[in-house]
C-alpha cells in the first residue's frame, strides 16, 4: 500500500460526537476504527487520490 493507507483517508471513515467522546467508524462495514488502521477495503477520498497521483507522476518523472 502507500503512505496515505489509514482507515482515516477513506471515504467510509466516519465520526460521531458522543458524551463519551468521538466515535471513529468504518460506515460501509459498521465496525469500530481508529484513524491509523489500515484494511484491504480501503478507498481512499478524493484529495488523497489526487495527492497518491501527484507522487507518483513525480516518481515517474525521477526515473
Amino acid at each position: 500500500m502507500t503512505r496515505f493507507h489509514a482507515c482515516a483517508t477513506c471515504i467510509h471513515y466516519g465520526i460521531q460526537k458522543t458524551d463519551k467522546g468521538l466515535y471513529t467508524y468504518c460506515q460501509r462495514l459498521g465496525y469500530e476504527t481508529k484513524p491509523y488502521y489500515q484494511f484491504r477495503c480501503w478507498t481512499p477520498k478524493p484529495h488523497v487520490r489526487m495527492l497518491m497521483e501527484k507522487e507518483k507522476r513525480k516518481e515517474d518523472d525521477d526515473e
